[in-house]
């Protein structure tokens, strides 16, 4: 019988207290411990990029992340994403905007590793954005859309630190 032991997680800025399995990844706390399920398990291998979240504002992989390893650290996942009010984040409106998703699976991680790319200023042109988004699968091929949605919520983003 495996020992559980007591975890602590900030998730979208509220305190999440948790009995888990050392082994525990930080996906499977998130959607069968916290019930927040934005987040999709694809491969479970690190290859596909829908289980993307921000910890400390970097992007990880949840699928190869320990819960134990965020405990004390920021988590924001796709539910934590819009403001409190409901305002979808520049990323996301942008996405409903070019329609830069089909079946939706992969689009919670494109949009977690999209605001990740709009912020560290990868979103300088179509190539930097695929290069930088190379790791989130699209199997539908929304990826042109994918590259104007990024582009669209950067210069959004960009007119409003201006503003």
């Amino acid at each position: 019988m495996t020992q559980l032991y007591p975890l602590q997680l900030t998730v979208n800025g509220e305190s999440c207290q948790l009995m888990v399995d050392p082994r525990t990844t930080l996906l499977d706390a998130l959607r069968e411990h916290i019930g927040l399920t934005g987040s999709k398990k694809g491969c479970d291998q690190g290859q596909c990029g829908a289980c993307t979240v921000h910890i400390d504002g970097e992007r990880v992989l949840s699928c190869l992340t320990l819960a134990a390893q965020a405990a004390g650290r920021d988590i924001t996942t796709i539910e934590g994403l819009a403001a409190p009010d409901g305002t979808l984040h520049a990323v996301q409106a942008a996405f409903l905007r070019h329609d830069a998703f089909q079946c939706g699976y992969c689009t919670s991680g494109q949009i977690m590793s999209a605001v990740a790319c709009i912020k560290e200023g990868h979103a300088r042109s179509d190539d930097e954005i695929r290069e930088y988004m190379s790791g989130n699968l699209c199997r539908c091929g929304a990826y042109p859309n994918i590259v104007k949605a990024v582009k669209d919520a950067a210069a959004s983003l960009s007119q409003e630190a201006i503003s």
